[in-house]
């Protein structure tokens, strides 16, 4: 019985080289630093990355205010040796704390809040339109702009000057930091507070320092979206401070 069979030649595609030789076609995006397949930085991998190392970084702060907490309420009920009569007595003394004024300074911090989001959304935007309006005869119109970091600094500060006013309120009341361990633990956890909320602040001027000197946007929303999401995390941990001296003093 007869078989018939026929040869079909397929040609392979080649990418040709400098120099004569050949090798095959590569596929894919850029490799892991930070740029993309043409040599273009990757802002959106770098995005990724710093919002990743803000995670790292905020863990031991968390776990340091946890430290704190702990140590607050332990040593709440802790009572201490008197050596005048040789016995236990419980030494912790209420502190009479200007409630007042720590709420104008929780609302002040809960607004720049807002205002840093609004901040985090708006550079958002104008690098998501970014590469439309780099097109030659494209125009989106004129947008307006808002100087949301510039009032968020603001409101940061006043923050800061609000707990400068409660902790001369507090010397006033008769309340040091060696007074009485209830006022030691009140100005360390409400003074770590402010340090850290000072370093957002320092973020947020590099931010506009950055704006300045015409950094590209999307290298600028990447400053911008870290200091935005630290900040509420500040907003957040002051809440539960404030929280704490509340209920547990």
């Amino acid at each position: 019985m007869a078989t018939l069979s026929s040869t079909v030649s397929v040609k392979v595609p080649q990418t040709r080289q400098g120099g004569g030789g050949s090798t095959p076609p590569t596929f894919g995006g850029g490799g892991g630093n930070g740029r993309g397949g043409n040599g273009s930085p990757d802002y959106g991998e770098r995005l990724r990355r710093a919002r990743l190392g803000l995670a790292v970084g905020l863990t031991p702060v968390i776990m340091l205010f946890v430290s704190f907490t702990s140590a607050y309420i332990v040593r709440q009920g802790l009572p201490t040796l008197d050596v005048r009569t040789n016995t236990y007595v419980h030494d912790w003394l209420p502190v009479n704390l200007p409630w007042v004024l720590l709420l104008i300074n929780t609302v002040i911090l809960v607004v720049s809040s807002a205002t840093m989001e609004l901040a985090r959304r708006q550079i958002t935007r104008q690098a998501a339109l970014a590469p439309v309006t780099s097109i030659p005869g494209v125009s989106l119109g004129e947008e307006r702009k808002f100087p949301w970091l510039g009032i968020t600094v603001v409101l940061g500060l006043g923050f800061l000057t609000g707990q400068w006013m409660a902790w001369r309120e507090l010397a006033a009341r008769g309340f040091y930091v060696a007074t009485s361990a209830s006022s030691s633990f009140v100005y360390l956890l409400t003074a770590m507070h402010a340090i850290h909320l000072a370093g957002g602040i320092l973020a947020l001027l590099y931010s506009a320092v950055t704006s300045l000197l015409r950094k590209p946007v999307e290298a600028r929303r990447i400053v911008v979206d870290i200091t935005a999401w630290y900040w509420h995390f500040m907003a957040l941990l002051w809440i539960y401070i404030f929280a704490l001296l509340e209920i547990a003093r």
